[in-house]
């Protein structure tokens, strides 16, 4: 059915992409707070940018193993309605992170074979949501926990089972994320520099195009 497919568009900074990607359809918008990223924003500008969104559309904040002032100043100016955690955040500190911010939490599950789709499972009574995205090789220099542009070989989840709503990410394009539906069965997609002409900067065809064809797979 056309937009049973919930897509996250992630990595947004500017009020007229959070426009676009409103505009598009997009269910779930990104923002990034981690200083490494090109995608990186400030809590205030996310505060901002946050209040863009209309009331049928999830801010997602997302986050690289942050630490308590940060929850803290996210939780109390952003008011994201998702926390997105996207480091090596254990099991316990998934819990620690919903308690102290009364938010629920996304756990992203880094891929490159089946041992760590089967890894998962440690998320599964702690977590309110998972992400699946492809695990950086370690010979990529500079690689970013997220937004590399690299998939991860979706065979790996076609026959899991998770016990938690989730979400497939990496290297997603206009080009190839209907295939990956396809072949996940994901009822939720992510992007970022799928939908980018470079690390960072939006483009607004792109976005609108993943959109549509996200929600025609």
């Amino acid at each position: 059915m056309p937009g049973s497919i919930a897509v996250k568009i992630c990595g947004l900074s500017t009020p007229e992409m959070v426009d676009v990607a409103v505009g598009a359809g997009a269910t779930h918008i990104g923002f990034m707070f981690y200083e490494r990223s090109p995608r990186n924003v400030t809590v205030t500008q996310a505060a901002d940018l946050r209040a863009l969104l209309p009331d049928t559309v999830q801010a997602v904040a997302v986050l690289v193993n942050p630490d308590d002032a940060l929850l803290d100043e996210v939780a109390a100016h952003v008011k994201p309605d998702l926390l997105q955690l996207h480091g090596s955040e254990t099991p316990e500190r998934v819990v620690a992170i919903k308690t102290r911010t009364g938010l629920p939490a996304m756990k992203v599950i880094s891929v490159a074979d089946a041992a760590d789709v089967a890894a998962a499972e440690i998320y599964e009574k702690v977590a309110d949501l998972l992400l699946f995205d492809a695990k950086p090789p370690k010979s990529m220099a500079n690689a970013l926990p997220g937004g590399n542009a690299i998939s991860f070989d979706w065979s790996l989840i076609a026959d899991a089972d998770p016990k938690l709503p989730w979400m497939l990410s990496g290297g997603l394009t206009p080009d190839n994320v209907a295939d990956a539906v396809a072949k996940t069965g994901a009822h939720m997609v992510d992007v970022s520099s799928g939908v980018e002409d470079a690390p960072g900067q939006k483009n607004e065809a792109l976005i609108r195009a993943f959109v549509k064809a996200a929600q025609r797979a």
